[in-house]
């Protein structure tokens, strides 16, 4: 079996998990980008701590999961913003977001991964990585 996108198939298994009402899902292969989006999870309140456990091989994850999360995926093909498209014309929360305010698109940034509301406080843009509500 060949993963061609392992952000996508851990966003898919968090998305079963949370379907099914478990409290936690073990992820794996682990990556550095993995990590960083289940930072921005947790620093918004989606999810709760995880855990790296160093198998050997690639690594896995294991994520505690809170019962916040209602859609979460990634965004194909990875579409650069810029900071005014983000602020001044925000069809691209409209597309990915049921509501405003309701849930966060992540971005990777030249600054590293964050939601779309710290890449607009610090006037960054970037690519879109994923979107979760």
């Amino acid at each position: 079996m060949v993963m061609m996108d392992t952000l996508a198939n851990a966003l898919a298994a968090i998305q079963n998990a949370s379907m099914r009402s478990k409290s936690e899902v073990l992820i794996m292969p682990a990556s550095k980008l993995i990590l960083n989006v289940l930072k921005v999870l947790q620093r918004e309140g989606y999810i709760g701590e995880f855990e790296y456990i160093d198998d050997g091989r690639w690594g896995k994850v294991k994520v505690q999961l809170l019962g916040r999360i209602n859609k979460i995926g990634v965004i194909k093909p990875r579409f650069s913003v810029t900071y005014r498209e983000l602020v001044e014309f925000p069809e691209w929360l409209k597309r990915y977001l049921p509501a405003y305010n309701i849930g966060v698109l992540i971005i990777s940034t030249s600054s590293g991964v964050m939601s779309h509301r710290e890449a607009v406080e610090k006037h960054l843009g970037g690519v879109l990585l994923a979107y979760v509500y």
